[in-house]
């Protein structure tokens, strides 16, 4: 069985440049987040070619490996001539994350800093890697993770879609086999710069729907973001039994 909840929210900003969406494909489903960087308001179209293609993609070759390369390369693709076609455009980008889900496997990848965790039977499991300065100084062992959050650099940005590749900067995982309870979260620096992964675990054993463990976690993240001049935030929740 498969469940799920999407949100996007404004924050305390004028326009919301992240995107979500979703799409089955008999007993596939695909979920796509992105959050879009740019000036003249053009960070919202980078972020909606990047999940509409990505969608469309999925339609028509279902899930995995080879799905998700195109996926990936074909939002690059369409944003880079809409950069072409709009000199207003010209600066816009976007982050992307992609999770599919087959009957008996599990595929996901990304660029940017926009994050997807993985929970097995209630516990984290894995998260990817934000591909952004301060991830960068953890490797190196500089700083600690739980810095990333409050570091001066953590909008930089080593890796997005928009920007010209010598060769692919997306990032896929392995495929994971469905077993046992699973839960996915897909969110934008918005969402988890706010609440840490031991506060989501928390909200996950409390929760009895995906629907009802974004709305726990979204009442941290706007307790914590008070003040703040908040970001847009946007999360996608799956649950599998």
């Amino acid at each position: 069985m498969i469940t799920y909840h999407l949100l996007s929210n404004i924050g305390d900003r004028g326009n919301n440049e992240d995107n979500v969406g979703m799409y089955q494909r008999d007993e596939e489903y695909c979920f796509v987040l992105a959050d879009g960087l740019g000036g003249h308001g053009k960070g919202e179209v980078a972020s909606q070619l990047a999940v509409e293609s990505a969608v469309k993609i999925f339609a028509v070759k279902g899930a995995g490996t080879e799905c998700l390369e195109v996926s990936f390369q074909d939002a690059q693709r369409e944003i880079l001539d809409q950069q072409k076609e709009d000199m207003t455009a010209r600066d816009m980008k976007t982050t992307l994350v992609i999770l599919h889900v087959g009957p008996d496997k599990i595929w996901w990848g990304h660029i940017g800093d926009s994050r997807l965790y993985f929970f097995q039977n209630g516990k984290l499991a894995q998260r990817t890697l934000d591909h952004s300065v301060p991830q960068m100084l953890v490797a190196a062992g500089q700083i600690k993770e739980k810095q990333i959050r409050n570091h001066p650099d953590r909008n930089r940005l080593l890796r997005v879609m928009g920007v010209d590749w010598d060769q692919p900067k997306y990032q896929l995982e392995d495929p994971k086999a469905r077993q046992g309870k699973q839960a996915f979260l897909l969110c934008t620096d918005g969402f988890w710069e706010l609440i840490d992964e031991k506060k989501m675990q928390h909200c996950l054993k409390k929760a009895g729907s995906p629907e009802q463990w974004v709305e726990l976690m979204e009442g941290i993240v706007k307790k914590n973001g008070q003040g703040k001049n908040m970001d847009n935030y946007s999360a996608v929740a799956v649950w599998l039994e």
